[in-house]
């Protein structure tokens, strides 16, 4: 009796990006909140609305140096009663004069309307004022902007320069922010050591931190721990658990590929759940979604485990990263990375898995183009570097130069 060579595994199919994406979503709630000083909350995300206390502007006031007066008394010569520096309270115009008026002024009460000073002729004290001046002719009028009790800024809001701006002008000197997602990065691989050891031989600089560093830091996240893991199951069972007790996300790099030294999905098994493996995408085909117990009640980290191929995370941060750290601070335009449409300046064809191929855009007078990065193996990680965008090319698909496809901007803020 002869015996049977034993069968190989059975692959699990791999699983198209919006299944991905759906799984990793699904339940991501908000991290609580804290004040932060307006000073130091730039690209915070607004845990609740923020209601207008004051009117902006908040008094009628002139958009120019010139002359103010009532419309009804345009096309005379007409006495200069005062003048009105921005800050001065002024006094109540009379009909049948004007008074000289400095961008910023407040209008005074009897005003409608400010002649700009180039078309205003003075004569001995007076104004002669053109005809036909419409009521209104630059005046900012108070409330333009911003209106009492109105939503100044909704949650959700990531605070840039123009939204810090915006709440200064409210008096307003805390906000309250969602926390920051505590994220903790393990790199795996005993191949992967830090720039500023020596290497030896079969080893390279670990190029995947630094950068998934910077990343998470612009997603909004604050990277709580920086890790390297060796090539072993208790290793990595001990990093996972010591990340997840500290972290909301848990990010590896390598280590979930099938190889035998790849332990990261054994580990994951083993702590916590797998929710997702293996996609079909290019490149990061071998990607992990999961959830790691805490050791709290009814909370769990989520897991993401990149490829190690600098290019495969690079894209991979982009991808999943950026949607969960958006999902969990609230923050829509975080969430979601703008689309859009760019005529193809080169030609590529896909099999069964979507490829995100590095571009870059320029803009021409017949409308944006896109030019893919000569080499876009996942391992070419200088294809990155000056990328506008990721081309989403679909699978089974046949792209010539001229044709319209869709881009994924890569934009930070």
């Amino acid at each position: 009796m002869t015996s049977e060579a034993p069968l190989p595994p059975i692959e699990s199919p791999l699983q198209p990006i919006e299944q991905a994406l759906e799984t990793l979503l699904r339940d991501a709630m908000l991290l609580g909140h804290e004040s932060v000083d307006v000073i130091d909350a730039a690209d915070r995300v607004l845990a609740q609305d923020v209601i207008a206390t004051l009117d902006i502007p908040p008094f009628d006031n002139s958009a120019m140096d010139g002359y103010a007066l009532h419309h009804d008394d345009a096309g005379q010569r007409l006495p200069i009663m005062e003048r009105i520096a921005a800050g001065d309270a002024p006094s109540r115009l009379q009909r049948g004069y004007c008074a000289r008026i400095f961008t910023g002024g407040a209008l005074p009460a009897g005003a409608d309307c400010v002649v700009m000073q180039e078309k205003v002729v003075l004569d001995d004290g007076h104004a002669v004022i053109p005809p036909d001046v419409p009521a209104g002719d630059n005046v900012r009028r108070q409330g333009r902007d911003v209106t009492r009790g109105h939503v100044l800024l909704p949650a959700g809001t990531r605070l840039d320069a123009a939204a810090l701006g915006h709440l200064a002008g409210q008096g307003i000197t805390q906000v309250n922010v969602i926390r920051r997602p505590r994220v903790a990065l393990l790199s795996t691989g005993d191949e992967i050591v830090d720039p500023g050891q020596a290497l030896a031989p079969g080893q390279i600089y670990n190029s995947n931190r630094p950068m998934l560093v910077n990343l998470l830091t612009h997603f909004g996240a604050e990277v709580v721990l920086t890790r390297s893991v060796p090539d072993s199951l208790a290793s990595t069972q001990e990093c996972l658990a010591e990340a997840a007790s500290i972290a909301d996300v848990v990010i590896s790099t390598g280590g979930v590929s099938v190889g035998e030294e790849d332990h990261v999905k054994a580990a994951l098994e083993s702590l916590g759940e797998l929710d997702l493996w293996r996609l079909a995408i290019r490149p990061g085909k071998p990607l992990a979604l999961g959830r790691l117990p805490t050791g709290e009640d009814n909370r769990s980290a989520r897991f993401i485990g990149l490829p190690g191929n600098p290019v495969s995370c690079f894209v991979g941060a982009w991808l999943f990263l950026r949607p969960l750290i958006g999902a969990l601070l609230g923050c829509p335009s975080l969430k979601d990375l703008p689309r859009l449409w760019a005529t193809s300046a080169f030609s590529t064809s896909t099999g069964p898995r979507q490829h995100y191929m590095r571009v870059q855009l320029n803009f021409t007078p017949d409308g944006m183009t896109a030019e893919a990065f000569s080499d876009q193996n996942s391992g070419v990680l200088s294809s990155c570097i000056n990328a506008d965008a990721l081309a989403v090319i679909p699978p089974h698909s046949q792209i010539v130069r001229g044709d319209r496809i869709e881009c994924m901007w890569l934009k930070l803020f």
